[in-house]
């Protein structure tokens, strides 16, 4: 035997661990699960073979991809990581239209706003010049009253 603890694959396997294991550093003694799970969706050769095929700075990487694909694979065996996404990409959306509708009403509320204070400005100048500005007394005088847009 080595001179180094088996991996957690090794252990599965029930093999002895050679010093230069393919899964050795991505699946430690200490995570037996890991391996396991990965190994019910995948396989331990295919595992290897995708492991030999990348370069050696992504493997980590690869290994954790692997370990959550399996991991998301075996909670839902239909969808996995699909569903998740998908799942996702729905929140997304939900939460994108609700920011477009609270812009909306904020675009509005300061249109409103700053509309009523243009005409509070205009009664002040009215009543202080004590005339009745542009309009005539034979002219009827319009009130504007805003509405919110129908999707508020």
């Amino acid at each position: 035997m080595s001179s180094h603890s088996r991996c957690a694959a090794c252990k599965f396997l029930r093999r002895r661990c050679p010093e230069d294991c393919i899964f050795s550093p991505y699946f430690p003694s200490t995570n037996p699960q890991r391996f396991a799970c990965v190994h019910k969706i995948y396989g331990a050769s295919n595992v290897s073979k995708m492991l030999q095929q990348i370069p050696d700075h992504l493997r980590a990487n690869a290994s954790d991809s692997l370990f959550f694909e399996a991991r998301m694979r075996t909670q839902d065996p239909i969808y996995g990581c699909v569903g998740i996404i998908s799942r996702l990409q729905h929140e997304i959306y939900a939460s994108q239209r609700e920011m477009a509708i609270t812009q909306a009403k904020i675009a509005f509320y300061t249109a409103k706003q700053a509309q009523e204070t243009q005409i509070q400005q205009f009664q002040d100048v009215e009543e202080a010049s004590g005339s009745n500005g542009p309009f005539h007394m034979d002219q009827p005088s319009f009130d504007y009253h805003c509405q919110g847009p129908e999707f508020l």
